[in-house]
């Protein structure tokens, strides 16, 4: 595993080009989950490209051969459709909508914090996934779920997911801890050496905690929190804040800590555990706690605005392909979207490590969805908005 492979980067191809013109018509304006988003028509079949894509997209997404030669999955593509690729990388989800509202680009690859701001908004398009033939293999448990569609319309095609797990230093925790209490309740066993993704959208994480440890509060959906639940789980992370040794975002930052010995417990990725797992001076374990899990699903998008739809369809259909899939999951590091991708996988255990295909492993992960004031689990209209977890995560942090 490359450690530029990850949602941390730099720019890998020319930045953005500035786009003119429009795939679809609109009306309307943006809007909360459970209204209605702007209509926006979608293609009906296919045409030749236009001659050029400009994506946003996490590091490691939309590789060219500049961070690696040996790995490309571009390349083929341009010389296959015409279709000139320019990548612009998005170091966070929030970075992402505020290019995608620039107009600029023809599609992302989103994250669920980011998706229905972005489908509400009317900065992407509903999508025809008929005009996709590499969606019909795609793991059903990721399909017409509450953060890639409204109304039973998708959104956008699944690229690949993966839980938010419990990892420990087994030299310094050796209880085998099992549940998320080991970095909330009993964070001061570990008092600064505990970590946690630097997000507001780990608010979710100490709400899922509440949810199955403290049933009086009513949480039924992590990303669905009345003004008093967001209380709650506020108050939680506040505590475990004193017990924290660093928030993170960059990947290779949480590898450093462990490795150091600053870090010993926290939440983590798979693919932090393998790169870990490549120095024997400290030895970590993963456990996806009883509670469950959040997670993310990430999914490409296509721009309401965009200049290039011919070469953005092209693109999706691309990119979860079995062989490109494989490609693009094993050197970021998660489970790919596509079922069929498991048999290109170089390491032949991949898809078995990160349950690619394990509709009830994926049962437990509440994967990330942007927290609206019309509640996302359809409970009503009286749930926090997610400007309002930012503020309460600066808050946390201090």
């Amino acid at each position: 595993m490359k450690l530029s492979a990850l949602r941390v980067g730099v720019t890998i191809a020319v930045g953005a080009v500035l786009v003119a013109g429009c795939s679809s018509s609109s009306s309307g304006g943006g809007g909360a989950a459970g209204s209605t988003p702007p209509k926006i028509d979608q293609p009906s079949a296919v045409g030749n490209g236009e001659g050029q894509l400009n994506l946003i997209a996490w590091a490691g997404y939309a590789e060219n051969g500049s961070n690696d030669k040996t790995v490309d999955w571009v390349t083929p593509f341009q010389q296959q459709t015409g279709c000139q690729v320019n990548v612009k990388v998005g170091n966070t989800s929030d970075e992402m909508v505020q290019l995608m509202r620039s107009g600029q680009y023809d599609g992302v690859s989103a994250s669920g914090d980011a998706t229905l701001r972005l489908i509400y908004a009317g900065d992407v398009a509903p999508v025809n996934t008929s005009l996709v033939p590499n969606y019909s293999s795609i793991s059903p448990f990721l399909k017409d779920k509450p953060w890639n569609s409204v109304n039973g319309q998708m959104y956008g095609i699944p690229h690949g997911w993966g839980a938010n797990l419990l990892m420990y230093d087994t030299a310094v925790v050796n209880d085998a801890p099992d549940s998320w209490g080991a970095v909330f309740t009993d964070a001061g066993k570990y008092k600064g050496k505990v970590t946690a993704y630097d997000s507001p959208i780990y608010i979710a994480d100490a709400a899922l905690y509440l949810m199955k440890t403290k049933p009086e509060l009513g949480i039924k959906d992590p990303y669905s929190l009345t003004e008093d639940q967001l209380d709650a789980a506020v108050d939680l992370l506040t505590k475990q804040r004193e017990n924290v040794s660093e928030y993170w975002s960059d990947y290779t930052k949480e590898v450093q800590a462990f490795e150091s010995g600053t870090s010993v417990i926290g939440t983590a990725w798979q693919v932090i555990a393998n790169t870990i797992g490549t120095d024997n001076k400290v030895h970590v374990n993963t456990v996806l706690p009883k509670e469950g899990s959040t997670g993310w699903s990430d999914t490409w998008m296509v721009s309401s605005k965009a200049a290039h739809p011919n070469c953005m369809y092209k693109w999706m259909d691309w990119i979860t392909s079995p062989k490109v899939n494989a490609q693009v999951a094993e050197y970021f590091g998660e489970a790919p979207a596509q079922t069929k991708a498991c048999v290109f996988t170089v390491q032949k255990d991949f898809c078995d490590v990160y349950h690619a295909t394990d509709g009830a492993y994926a049962a437990q992960i509440h994967y990330w969805t942007t927290p609206q004031k019309q509640c996302v689990d359809g409970s009503g209209d009286t749930c926090t908005a997610y400007d309002e977890w930012v503020s309460k995560w600066q808050q946390i942090k201090g």
